[in-house]
């Protein structure tokens, strides 16, 4: 006897429901994209025990004919490709043919359809028996007591609060990448919500309110940008929203919730330098591009993509998100988000590369540099320190969005009156992040200006920072510093970076030492630039308790307006808080 033979549908349906059906979050998955790419306008989900006792989805979509019910639960049966070029090209959620017959061989399934043009509508089991059934136009698919014929696979489901967990979470991704169709769910016969189609900004903010929390929708900024063929579009959480886990990140390519290395790449890279070390950013963000350039055919949960022109994507939305990170709050206007059409209704556009220069297609790490936006500045402010600039009455008739100086607050805080109302600024955390964009500015052009001191400093030190100061001398002078060493354990100081304060040089310079220490060899010095250069920033920015007048507090403001990034510190913290007349006569209760 033969001992390789060939499988029985039965197991072969099992061996493929192992990748398609993981668990209840798999099976609600793959039916609600079958329902979307029905073009359903309303999708009810109903669960029993998490999922695992019964799964009921039910939608209005265009319904399947009683001719095609014996397909339906067969495998590599679908009504949505027919070629291998097909896959190239792929418009709708689902295509392989494959969820309807996978789940079926691990649980008992009833699919009950109306077909849009039929008078009549019909129920098929997993013994393929079809019965004439009553029902609105539509379908509605059942299954029940999942894995009942595979005890093993039934162990390894988790509790039923968990696998209800893991459902709602998918719906609420779904929810944010279709807001033209309306969604219930529910659990155990509670209702856990109900969404209409979401037409108007307020039902839209329901919805971003139920997945991200109430916070978001006050906390966010607009991402709107179009570049050959290419659209990024939606919300996207200031840097001081942000989490210690990435599970308020919500990212859609033609409408299909994904995950990607390239665009999880993009986005980290363009929240540098904001967030806190550790943290993730939150957003809501949807990218249209032709359905050539992605493959969505890589993972059997179709949850990954690769991209056929990663690092052009990569730039695309690493440039997008960073011309609205960089540009300061006070000077953004707000616009309508008006999220791109689901997945099903994806038409081919046009690609064109033609001005995505050869240097655009390189590394990763050449992001920043490729789309760095130039720093302004204002002459003679804030360079050692804040040069008072007397304010004429030309001056005070511009709207400046972050207004005039009113008071300085125990020498930490600057208090300014804008338009809107009342600005509060922390100073030191302020001119941190305005020298921290001059000095990588200056260092991207060829190296930090510097500035001889009057009388030389030099202090005791160990020989093993003298050793650094003598390996590292190409870095020092390119960093802004003329460093001398007398015999093994004195550094001399005897210029430093012209942006820097003045102050406690000694320490700013043991902090670079140990920078170095940190990094070691001189690759990774150039890897870790960035990180040295916030050392020296934070070293050489206004301290607290540093008392200014009305026109150096003027002078920072008006050079926050112009810098990039301004309204955070290096470290992610808020650089100035916003009180608006309504927020005021809020804290003490007036007209109520």
């Amino acid at each position: 006897m033969a001992r390789i033979q060939i499988l029985s549908n039965q197991v072969a349906n099992q061996i493929a429901a192992g990748e398609v059906v993981e668990r209840p979050f798999s099976i609600v998955k793959e039916l609600v994209e079958n329902a979307l790419d029905a073009n359903s306008t309303q999708i009810d989900v109903v669960l029993e025990q998490g999922g695992v006792k019964s799964i009921s989805i039910e939608d209005n979509g265009i319904g399947i004919e009683k001719e095609d019910l014996f397909l339906a639960l067969s495998r590599h049966a679908t009504s949505k490709i027919n070629s291998p070029k097909d896959l190239e090209e792929i418009n709708s959620l689902g295509f392989r043919g494959e969820a309807l017959a996978s789940i079926s061989s691990v649980a008992q399934i009833t699919l009950t359809s109306k077909y849009h043009q039929s008078e009549m509508a019909f129920s098929i089991n997993n013994e393929q028996n079809i019965t004439p059934a009553s029902r609105p136009y539509g379908t509605k698919i059942l299954v029940e007591n999942l894995f009942y014929n595979v005890p093993a696979r039934r162990k390894f489901l988790k509790a039923e609060r968990t696998e209800f967990g893991y459902i709602d979470s998918l719906m609420k991704r779904l929810l944010l990448s279709n807001f033209d169709v309306g969604f219930s769910l529910k659990h155990n016969n509670k209702l856990i919500y109900n969404h209409p189609i979401a037409k108007t900004n307020e039902e839209k903010n329901k919805r971003l309110k139920q997945s991200l929390g109430e916070t978001f929708l006050t906390q966010n900024f607009i991402v709107n940008h179009q570049v050959n063929g290419l659209s990024l579009v939606g919300w996207a959480g200031l840097p001081t929203l942000n989490r210690a886990q990435m599970d308020m990140q919500f990212f859609y390519v033609n409408g299909r919730v994904v995950r990607d290395k390239v665009i999880t790449h993009a986005i980290r890279q363009a929240y540098q330098d904001v967030l806190f070390h550790g943290r993730h950013p939150v957003f809501v963000l949807y990218l249209t591009c032709p359905a050539s350039m992605v493959d969505v055919n890589v993972h059997p949960a179709k949850t990954e993509v690769r991209f056929r022109e990663s690092q052009a994507i990569h730039q695309f939305i690493y440039k997008a998100l960073k011309q609205q990170i960089t540009t300061p709050m006070a000077e953004k206007t707000v616009d309508e988000v008006v999220p791109p059409a689901p997945a099903r209704e994806f038409k081919q556009q046009q690609w064109n590369f033609s001005n995505i220069t050869p240097s655009a297609r390189g590394s990763f790490a050449t992001a920043e540099k490729l789309y760095q936006q130039p720093t302004n500045t204002l002459p003679s402010q804030v360079e050692n320190h804040i040069s008072p600039e007397k304010i004429t009455a030309t001056d005070a008739d511009i709207d400046y969005p972050l207004g005039f100086a009113l008071a300085q607050l125990h020498g930490i805080y600057i208090l300014a009156q804008n338009k809107k109302g009342l600005v509060i600024v922390d100073m030191h955390a302020a001119h941190e992040r305005i020298t921290y964009e001059k000095l990588k500015t200056q260092y991207e052009e060829s190296h930090i200006k510097s500035q001889p001191l009057l009388l030389p400093q030099n202090f005791k030190t160990s020989e093993t920072e003298v050793k650094i100061v003598l390996e590292q001398q190409s870095f020092w002078q390119a960093l802004g510093f003329d460093l001398d060493v007398l015999g093994e354990d004195t550094i001399v100081i005897r210029a430093v970076p012209t942006v820097l304060n003045k102050e406690n040089t000694e320490g700013l310079i043991k902090d670079v030492i140990a920078d170095f220490n940190e990094y070691g060899s001189s690759d990774r010095v150039i890897e870790h630039i960035n990180e040295v250069l916030s050392t020296m920033a934070c070293h050489g920015s206004v301290r607290a308790n540093r008392t200014m007048n009305i026109n150096e507090m003027n002078a920072l403001l008006r050079e926050m307006e112009i810098t990039q990034k301004a309204d955070q510190c290096n470290h992610g913290r808020p650089t100035w808080l916003q009180y608006s007349i309504a927020d005021l006569d809020k804290l003490f209760k007036r007209g109520q």
